[in-house]
């Protein structure tokens, strides 16, 4: 069964019953305009996991802005050209780039 959602004013007003309720095992979670921002749980409860961390390639791949190309239609490429042809016409695409940037 779902944890019950309430809101933070009937949260304020049923406090009691909700921590009866963790006591007994049950998660509530507290919503604020509709989104959730807190969780009654049990004393004993298991901590969420712990996020990942995000490996550093990720990190940069993400911090670099606007990819040079659309990556579904480098998908749809890879998948019609052998791996030699690819790699030239990425150097290709690549230079290109280059040489259009190299004068700004």
């Amino acid at each position: 069964m779902p944890s019950p959602a309430v809101g933070l004013f009937e949260a304020k007003t049923r406090l009691s019953e909700f921590v009866a309720r963790a006591e007994a095992g049950e998660e509530v979670i507290i919503m604020r305009h509709n989104k959730p921002v807190a969780k009654i749980v049990p004393l004993h409860a298991k901590a969420d996991a712990p996020a990942q961390a995000i490996p550093p390639f990720v990190q940069r791949t993400f911090h670099t802005g606007v990819p040079l190309v659309d990556l579904t239609k480098a998908n749809q490429l890879a998948a019609e050209l052998e791996d030699e042809e690819l790699i030239e016409k990425m150097r290709r695409i690549e230079q290109d780039y280059q040489e259009r940037h190299a004068a700004s």
